[in-house]
């Protein structure tokens, strides 16, 4: 007999939690009515839900039910999951943590976190791509974003910077033509987070305000080996306040504790196939076990007098202060010790805003920061709308129209052609290149000249100060050793090979005589085209002192601590030696991963182990330095496994520290025919120059430009 529903009103009866019909209990609450109901499943509303397995339906076998309110608010919400994606820095990983003044500023700025020494406040920071989409690789050749958010007491203040110090853009109206530019072409849709490509490199060409940050772009400084050993930079020149109301120029430094390092251009490649998470995992992973990120927060404070003294304009974003001309000052420190409880309610959702300030932190009229201030507002808003909304009917003009403002929700135009940036010079291809501004007929402000005693005008227009665009890409340049300028050329050659239209190549060439001639033949020749003459430049280019400071390789090498070290070892390993290089590892404050051909419990001299890795799924490029402890027989068994070869070809011709046995060395790197040298050492001597790098191999291993 079926039992009855329990009267109406009655706070006596059970609310049962079950499985469908013949299932076994998926929960049993016996809790009364009006008793905590911690643990029991609801609706958005708040009413317990009683079974969440089963429709309700007319009968056993009748159809589902519209008055289903579960089941259609479950649906519809698991419909609306997803929100659009940033248009910039779209795939990222963030972490919370705190930041700790190390040093108390007040003659300086009235901000309270910089008012007591010891004073810590909360952060949540985020790093990120630029060009890719959400769901592309971590390691391309990109800028990283670096963006902080202070919840101080005063109000949140946002970091909102990058990695580089300098842009690419004196002006923020070139922004949509720039990342126009460089995201995937328009009428093709690839390729995916890279630069090397048409359009990119026709619109820089056409820029010389970008060949600075053309020289970082194709520095290793966009290879980050992680998130962990990247600097952060405030990019623009702000203000900070006192009490007083005095001001002093400042620009903001993140300097990692971990120390700066990066990747090898195939070795990123590599790392993109092997695990295209590779940096969010290895910030996850880094906080999981305790080894929080640090980072040293610095400051150049300077006042109007050495901003004028500098040979450049110190509200260009275009340009750098050399830190021999005016010293970092450390004033704090960043520790990332909290993973986010969701990824996308806070990694996803956190909305930075260059305009969130407090009191004692100001703007300069730097016009690239002035556009930023504008752009982040809107831009979270229309994660949530449509830009489109000049093309309903009624707020449509009647007259033609034509721009370069492109996509969003609710596109019901189709554009042709992948002329949405300019400059461009597609028009030299034989393709369509878009409309011209029309400097006779456009529209002009009225100029506004002393009203409301304001005697300054309002123009359109940059100050002379911003046209030398080549001396400090001339510095990078020279900064950097000889191996990273080869790094650079061989960049310039990789990405400009990707551009099809030859006069764009041409014109690049002709820009980078300005730079270096070394380094404008070294690329013509590797992309076997004649040198075209100079372009002109606006402004003379200086000769400025290099800065040390500006290369990696100058910087030293990185220390062991928080890097992770491959150990290839094999069934009948002398579980002692694995141990010992352990030990000297972890010592080091290193992570040793073990790898095998099998991740199973191994038998070992001595033991058993099991394998953190398996061989073909571990690749060399995963870790900052290789060493191996085997027997002959397992060396000659490996010796035929392809996959073994490459592990220690990649880490040879990458650089690396490799750390061998006698086994190894006499049946696979002899067969390999890799020759002995600084960083091919015995187990015993592996610790003490791991994880360096040894750029006098590079040569021997691949051709440079």
């Amino acid at each position: 007999m079926a039992t009855k529903n329990p009267k109406p009103g009655s706070s006596d009866q059970p609310i049962t939690l079950r499985r469908g019909e013949g299932g076994e209990p998926h929960q049993q609450a016996s809790r009364k009515r009006g008793d905590d109901r911690s643990g029991v499943l609801t609706t958005n509303h708040g009413v317990a839900v009683s079974d969440n397995q089963n429709s309700l339906k007319a009968g056993p076998r009748g159809p589902v039910l519209l008055e289903d309110f579960h089941l259609r608010e479950k649906i519809f919400h698991f419909d609306h999951e997803r929100i659009p994606e940033r248009i910039v820095h779209a795939r990222g990983s963030g972490a919370h943590g705190y930041f700790e003044c190390t040093e108390a500023i007040p003659e300086l700025s009235r901000a309270s976190l910089f008012a007591e020494k010891g004073k810590r406040t909360e952060v949540f920071t985020r790093f990120s791509t630029v060009a890719g989409s959400k769901g592309s690789k971590d390691t391309p050749r990109d800028v990283r974003g670096f963006a902080v958010k202070f919840y101080t007491d005063e109000g949140n203040w946002d970091l909102v910077g990058n990695n580089i110090p300098v842009f690419f853009i004196q002006d923020a109206i070139k922004f949509p033509d720039l990342i126009h530019a460089v995201k995937p072409e328009a009428d093709r849709m690839f390729p995916q987070a890279a630069s090397a490509h048409d359009t990119f490199w026709d619109f820089v060409s056409l820029l010389p305000e970008s060949t600075h940050m053309l020289t970082w772009l194709m520095s290793d400084f966009t290879l980050p080996r992680s998130y962990r050993t990247m600097q952060g930079f405030g990019v623009h020149t702000f203000r900070l306040v006192n009490a007083e109301g005095e001001s002093t120029f400042v620009k903001f430094h993140w300097r990692p504790r971990q120390g700066t390092q990066s990747t090898l251009w195939d070795e990123a490649v590599k790392i993109s196939g092997a695990d295209p998470d590779f940096h969010r995992r290895d910030l996850w992973e880094a906080i999981q076990a305790g080894d929080f990120p640090e980072w040293d927060f610095a400051i150049q404070a300077f006042d109007l007098e050495t901003a004028q003294s500098l040979p450049f304009d110190v509200l260009d974003a275009t340009k750098l202060i050399p830190e021999e001309l005016v010293p970092l000052r450390v004033i704090g420190r960043m520790v990332l010790d909290r993973w986010p409880d969701n990824f996308f309610a806070e990694t996803e959702q956190v909305a930075f805003l260059p305009h969130n300030v407090v009191p004692g932190i100001d703007f300069t009229n730097d016009p690239l920061l002035q556009g930023r201030l504008f752009s982040y507002l809107d831009t979270q808003k229309s994660r949530l709308g449509t830009t489109n909304f000049f093309q309903i009917p009624v707020n449509q003009p009647k007259c033609p129209f034509a721009n370069l403002n492109r996509d969003g929700m609710m596109q019901t135009q189709i554009p042709t052609g992948r002329a949405n940036y300019e400059p461009n010079s597609l028009g030299e291809a034989g393709e369509d290149a878009g409309p011209r501004e029309d400097p006779e007929g456009g529209f002009t402000s009225f100029r506004g000249t002393g009203e409301d005693n304001d005697a300054s005008e309002k123009l359109r227009i940059r100050p002379e100060s911003f046209a030398d665009h080549f001396s400090q890409a001339r510095m990078m340049f020279a900064s950097q050793t000889e191996i990273e300028q080869a790094h650079m050329a061989s960049a310039f050659v990789f990405e400009l090979s990707k551009v099809e239209l030859e006069h764009v190549r041409t014109r690049m060439l002709s820009q980078l005589r300005n730079v270096d001639e070394g380094l404008a033949q070294r690329v013509a020749d590797g992309l076997a085209m004649p040198l075209p003459k100079a372009a002109p430049a606006a402004a003379p280019t200086l000769d400025l002192d290099p800065s040390d400071k500006l290369s990696i390789v100058k910087q030293g090498d990185p220390p062991l601590k928080g890097r992770k070290v491959g150990v290839l070892f094999d069934e009948g390993s002398d579980k002692a030696a694995l141990d010992a290089l352990r030990e000297g590892i972890e010592e080091a404050g290193g992570t040793a991963f073990f790898v095998a051909p099998k991740v199973g419990e191994l038998k070992l001299k001595g033991g058993t182990m099991k394998a953190h890795g398996q061989l073909a799924g571990s690749p060399s490029v995963l870790f900052d330095a290789v060493a191996c402890a085997i027997m002959p027989e397992q060396a000659k068994k490996l010796a035929q496994d392809g996959a073994a070869l490459q592990w220690f070809m990649d880490a040879y011709g990458h650089c690396k520290t490799i750390g061998y046995c006698p086994a190894t060395k006499e049946f696979i790197l002899d067969k390999l025919d890799l020759a002995i040298d600084a960083g091919l050492v015995p187990n015993a001597e592996f610790l003490g120059i791991a994880p360096a790098r040894h750029w006098d191999r590079e040569p021997k291993v691949r051709l440079l430009a």
